[in-house]
């Protein structure tokens, strides 16, 4: 996409700008790898989800198939964070854990949230599934605001402005469910981010409402641009089981431990992690057993942050749509676009 506004129109076909993307071509190509794989592995999905079958063979299609389409090597390549897949009024955050039988209803409007990565670059995206056609203006709502905020993106745009345009035009729709009118709502404390290697939050949010930060984009990022929209109060909150962690970025690489046991899972998750988010899952995938103490040692030292499920209020839906936008030197890159979305 071109960049918007006279200050930026020169851009597409400046040789001086094209000349600072050719030593980064490697980078692109890598992320727009990451992002092929993404594409392959959601239409798939889509096809093949259904009601009556659980989230634990939601999340194991998801990950099989980008296991095997990007050649998974260790830390080299492969997921970039555990599979969301969040239910009805749970936004983000939520990914079965261990013995998780929890079945996908009708009914249900689930989150699909999962990461690849080539050499750290992530393409974070995500759509949402919803059976049933009473949902069809919430999720046309939240997929307008999406593409409105990627438009409105774009170097030296602040991220208020962002906010701004992505609020006005969520708000201005309204969802009729079960005989009952609802507003769509912003969910005002979640946000999109900059994305940098190994690294899926990497300082800077996009909000999804105008709140007064007057940061601008820069050349040369990638953003996770990301809106949430809900029929309840527009604000989560922590709350169920963890199964989301990451290791904490300003915790020291050789903490002082007491627990041999925890000394032995941290390094542990460094070897097969990183940096990158993981889940419960993934533990016992990679061969870890009675974990569970030495765990909560880390979370307790500091060393890895959990991330519970963000839920709304009880009875309320919410949907998202995310893509990883790239702000090149001569336009703006929507790398995880598809066919789909």
């Amino acid at each position: 996409m071109e960049y918007t506004g006279a200050d930026h129109s020169y851009r597409i076909t400046s040789e001086e700008k094209r000349a600072l993307e050719r030593p980064s071509e490697d980078i692109y190509n890598e992320v727009r790898e990451a992002a092929e794989v993404h594409r392959q592995v959601r239409q798939n999905f889509q096809r093949w989800v259904r009601p009556g079958v659980t989230l634990m063979e939601c999340a194991q299609r998801i990950e099989s198939g980008t296991k095997a389409l990007i050649q998974s090597k260790g830390l080299e390549r492969g997921w970039g964070f555990p599979t969301g897949l969040s239910l009805n009024h749970i936004a983000a955050h939520f990914t079965p854990n261990p013995g998780d039988k929890t079945v996908l209803n009708r009914n249900d409007v689930m989150k699909v949230d999962f990461g690849v990565h080539v050499h750290g670059r992530i393409i974070d995206c995500a759509f949402t599934v919803a059976f049933d056609p009473k949902f069809d203006d919430l999720l046309a709502a939240v997929k307008d605001a999406t593409n409105t905020g990627i438009r409105a993106a774009g170097i030296d745009v602040r991220l208020t402005d962002i906010g701004e345009q992505i609020q006005e035009v969520m708000e201005s729709y309204e969802v009729t469910i079960d005989g009952k009118t609802h507003p769509v709502k912003c969910i005002r404390n979640l946000n999109g981010h900059s994305l940098s290697p190994y690294r899926i939050h990497a300082g800077k949010t996009v909000p999804i409402v105008k709140n007064g930060d007057t940061t601008r984009m820069e050349e040369g990022e990638f953003y996770a641009i990301e809106t949430f929209a809900s029929t309840g109060r527009g604000h989560v909150v922590e709350d169920y089981e963890t199964s989301h962690y990451m290791r904490n970025f300003e915790a020291p690489s050789n903490p002082p431990l007491r627990m041999a046991k925890a000394r032995e899972l941290l390094s542990h998750l460094d070897k097969h992690f990183g940096t990158l988010a993981w889940c419960r899952r993934w533990l016992e995938e990679t061969g870890q057993s009675k974990y569970l103490l030495a765990l909560k040692s880390l979370v307790d030292a500091e060393i890895v942050n959990p991330y519970p499920p963000l839920v709304d209020n009880n009875g309320a839906y919410t949907a998202q749509y995310e893509h990883t936008i790239l702000l090149r030197p001569t336009c703006k890159e929507v790398i995880s676009r598809g066919d789909d979305y």
